[in-house]
């Protein structure tokens, strides 16, 4: 039963992991961002290159790893060896947790360089769910609430 709950345990923190994603879509607003009001000003781009949106360092990573290592650790051999594995579990899986928390919440973007008719040039990194060419003409949606930009096909 001791083991059952422990790989409950182990579950619940790598869901965790992989539900922490945001979401930086052209096409997706939260319920906060619905029916608020944005500027408009057409543009025209200039250049687009991949990027990465890479979510803040957060400790659930590691602690997941740490605490899915030292389980698995803790089930190998017996007195100081178990110990010695659990620690070991422990360090590696906290390592593990860190890397695969960021490949999981690395998010595939396009930074995107855009003359606005004003004259003025703005760059938007955005998720890469729209694919944008140079000279090609756009709208930016600047937020009246939060500053945040987005770059849409005209």
């Amino acid at each position: 039963m001791q083991k059952f709950i422990k790989i409950i345990i182990a579950i619940s923190i790598v869901t965790f992991i992989f539900g922490c994603a945001p979401n930086r879509s052209t096409r997706v607003y939260t319920a906060g961002q619905a029916l608020q009001a944005e500027d408009v000003e057409e543009g025209v781009v200039e250049s687009v290159e991949e990027a990465v949106i890479r979510k803040e360092d957060t400790p659930v990573g590691a602690v997941g790893g740490a605490a899915i290592g030292g389980i698995a650790g803790s089930t190998l051999g017996g007195g100081k060896g178990k110990s010695i594995a659990s620690i070991g579990g422990a360090i590696l899986g906290g390592l593990a947790g860190h890397f695969i928390e960021k490949k999981v919440t690395d998010q595939q973007a396009f930074k995107i360089v855009v003359r606005l008719n004003s004259g003025k040039k703005i760059v938007v990194v955005q998720e890469s769910d729209v694919a944008f060419q140079p000279g090609e003409r756009v709208n930016v949606f600047s937020s009246r609430v939060d500053n945040t930009k987005r770059v849409s096909k005209m």
